[in-house]
């Protein structure tokens, strides 16, 4: 069953019907599953997936195949490219056809790693190409929701999880359509084989060893400040070995990067945080015991990860005028992240609770204060059934509400 995503009616829409359509995100998020939805009533379609070895062979021994093919279709209007980065060089060929023939093929690509195509100077055809990030299942992609709320189409949404299973297993799409018994198999294959050969694809990691203690070390602490020097010295390797591993999490996008707010007029803290993308994911290379035990071990933690990677996510679905920040001073306060918008910056708290405190929102309360010509509400998401109004200008959101 095709669960609604909300790309789809941006991928869609009449504005973007004359350009490359551009679809980047990890592995599994579901970017092939939403293209073949997308041109699923669309009539004589090529499909090319170079993730198939033999696919991808030959158009690497033999640069002009790709042209030469497209420019004797007669009865083909649309071309979807699966995985572009691994033949990076067809993007050239796509803007010399495109630019001849705009009106003839309507062209879908994905990625899944932005790093090789930095690394060959790709032509992303600049002008020519919508661009879209694909995220894992987003809990506004399901319901209704308060802050950058999306707006969705008509359609089948993807059924409703506990919290402690989101925390656990994370939001891979695919996911929804197994057993719960499989979910954990799942996982573990996705991040033994798919993790490890695409990162051995980079061609970019010396020692593969150190690598995946990286990978342990940075999924124990995703969600935390990014303190490159003690990572460094934990695996045995320079600071700017670590900062490349963190870089190439973020080309594969494997990993988020959520910087310190940038507006503050208080000393403030400005080393990132750093989250990997899915839960799940994280959980697996932390090693950690996959079942709701977890949940009760570190629960705070997991849920802060969780409202992170939702409102980042959110972020980039908005567009380049809103992101997403943290927000901590020398003097020890701290907010746990920061939606900066064209028109206001509404400050986050994260908590566990569902008994949330005046103590809870100090914080909040601190950032309104220094920043009170760009910050009017604020809000603590939390485990309450309803919404609190905790002062004039806190709110208190159910996590399925936020």
């Amino acid at each position: 069953m095709y669960y609604q995503r909300y790309l789809q009616q941006k991928i869609m829409a009449d504005k973007s019907r004359k350009k490359v359509k551009l679809l980047l995100g990890p592995r599994q998020s579901g970017k092939s599953t939403l293209l073949k939805h997308c041109i699923a009533e669309k009539k004589n379609v090529l499909f090319i997936n170079l993730q198939d070895r033999r696919e991808r062979t030959k158009y690497e021994r033999e640069t002009a195949v790709f042209l030469q093919e497209i420019e004797a279709l007669t009865d083909v209007s649309t071309i979807c490219i699966d995985e572009i980065q691994k033949v990076p060089e067809l993007l050239d060929d796509v803007q010399f056809f495109y630019d001849k023939n705009v009106d003839q093929i309507d062209f879908f690509i994905t990625g899944s790693s932005a790093r090789k195509l930095k690394q060959h100077s790709a032509n992303l055809l600049p002008g020519r190409t919508h661009l879209f990030h694909m995220s894992p299942v987003l809990q506004a992609e399901q319901r209704n929701a308060m802050i950058l709320p999306l707006d969705m189409e008509e359609g089948a949404r993807f059924p409703v999880r506990l919290l402690e299973d989101i925390l656990t297993y994370g939001c891979l799409p695919g996911l929804y359509s197994e057993a719960a018994d499989s979910w954990i198999q799942t996982l573990t294959t996705y991040t033994e084989l798919y993790l490890e050969q695409e990162i051995r694809s980079e061609n970019s990691v010396k020692d593969m060893s150190n690598f995946l203690m990286f990978l342990k070390i940075a999924a124990i602490e995703s969600g935390q400040t990014v303190n490159y020097s003690k990572l460094a010295s934990q695996i045995g390797v320079s600071v700017n070995t670590v900062k490349n591993y963190y870089q190439l999490l973020e080309d594969t996008f494997v990993g988020l990067r959520i910087p310190a707010f940038g507006r503050t007029r208080k000393k403030a803290v400005v080393a990132p945080r750093f989250v990997l993308f899915d839960l799940g994911i994280r959980n697996v290379l932390a090693q950690l015991p996959m079942n709701h035990n977890l949940v009760q071990l570190d629960a705070g933690h997991l849920f802060e990860q969780f409202v992170l990677i939702e409102l980042y996510y959110r972020c980039q679905y908005y567009g380049k005028s809103h992101q997403l920040s943290t927000w901590r001073t020398r003097s020890g306060a701290e907010v746990d992240a920061v939606v900066e918008t064209p028109e206001e910056v509404i400050p986050v708290e994260i908590k566990w609770t569902d008994k949330p405190h005046p103590s809870d929102i100090r914080h909040l309360t601190t950032f309104l204060n220094v920043h009170s010509d760009m910050a009017h509400q604020a809000y603590l998401v939390c485990r309450v059934d309803r919404p609190r109004k905790l002062s004039e200008q806190v709110t208190a959101v159910p996590w399925n509400m936020f």
